[in-house]
């Protein structure tokens, strides 16, 4: 197999053209064949339901080299289970959890080449996506949608990688409504954090910090990722019906849980933040983002959580952990890796 010429250990987290995608089709009540294509395109029509209303969800998972050379998906059944609760939260058709398997497994192996060796820190991300494809120009749901799966290998999120990062505050911006989307994972959700985001890095931050959209009085998500925070022997993160159920956030808790650690998921009011001796974001694309620095725009309060720059114990232990349960260096007591053969 001949392997692409790439610079592994220099990677951004950007697209990077592939061997192939697959794809899968819901028509006439029922989900198709998988097919397999090398198109990097879709053929759609111009009233398809998701270029109008939004009929749009998607996941993003990784695939690992390990270090006994096998390949590991990391806990790709959580992320089956909240692809169907997104396409259920936007009357899309959901994909039954074994045909997203299937296809997970199978746009892995297609494309094997392309997932980086150990030891470059690089990663093979996986993108689901399923779209509305019935044309509608009244407003009402697909009855055909089109699931595709997208590779392409990754390095860090932030070009910053594990290293800490100032975010800031604004209440001039809300990424979800209250009771909206914001615990599905929508592309809609996303696209209305574009201006913040933007806002932000114009400032020299790297992400917007979001206060929950009733009330801002609590911490909601952090850009794109989960938030969490530690005090003392507590791993804290927010509860909310506006925040996107990370999986990473799901399998940091229960790492902190084998640590000896309380978890705390519940209300953080602002105001807390200046008691955490720790704060990061997490998710799939940034695994854990440490956070040195909070300044609140509208107020001009800086919360200063590492005055040395550096990554605090607890989240650098969670950090590592994680790696290296992904990575195969580590047992894999919890059963959340599927080696691909």
């Amino acid at each position: 197999m001949k392997q692409p010429e790439i610079d592994w250990s220099n990677l951004s987290f950007s697209y990077l053209k592939t061997d192939f995608n697959v794809r899968c089709t819901y028509k006439d009540g029922k989900w198709g064949e998988i097919e397999v294509s090398d198109s990097e395109y879709i053929p759609l029509h111009i009233a398809a339901s998701c270029l109008h209303y939004g009929q749009e969800a998607f996941e993003g998972l990784k695939a690992f080299r390990g270090k006994d050379g096998k390949v590991r998906v990391f806990r790709m059944e959580e992320n089956a289970r909240r692809f169907i609760r997104s396409a259920e939260g936007l009357k899309m058709q959901p994909m039954p959890e074994e045909i997203f398997c299937e296809m997970v497994r199978k746009v892995v192996k297609l494309n094997e080449r392309f997932i980086p060796p150990y030891g470059t820190g690089a990663s093979l991300y996986i993108r689901p996506l399923e779209i509305g494809i019935s044309p509608r120009v009244g407003v009402s749901p697909a009855s055909e949608y089109l699931v595709i799966m997208l590779v392409t290998p990754v390095g860090p999120y932030f070009k910053e990688g594990f290293k800490p990062t100032k975010v800031c505050i604004s209440r001039e911006y809300d990424r979800v409504a209250p009771k909206g989307t914001g615990s599905i994972k929508a592309g809609g959700n996303y696209g209305a954090s574009l201006v913040a985001g933007e806002k932000a890095h114009e400032l020299g931050y790297s992400v917007m910090l979001y206060l929950d959209p009733k009330e801002k009085k609590y911490i909601d998500e952090c850009g794109a990722a989960n938030f969490f925070g530690i005090k003392g022997n507590s791993y804290v993160t927010p509860a909310s019906e506006s925040i996107l159920p990370s999986i990473t956030n799901k399998s940091l808790r229960q790492l902190a849980k084998d640590m000896g650690m309380t978890v705390e998921e519940r209300h953080v009011p602002l105001e807390e933040l200046a008691s955490f001796e720790e704060i990061a974001a997490c998710g799939t694309a940034a695994v854990c983002s440490p956070v040195s620095e909070i300044d609140d725009l509208d107020t001009g309060d800086k919360y200063i959580i590492s005055a040395t720059g550096e990554a605090g114990p607890v989240t650098t232990a969670l950090y590592n952990k994680i790696r290296a349960i992904q990575y195969g260096e580590e047992p894999d007591t919890h059963g959340w890796c599927e080696v691909i053969e």
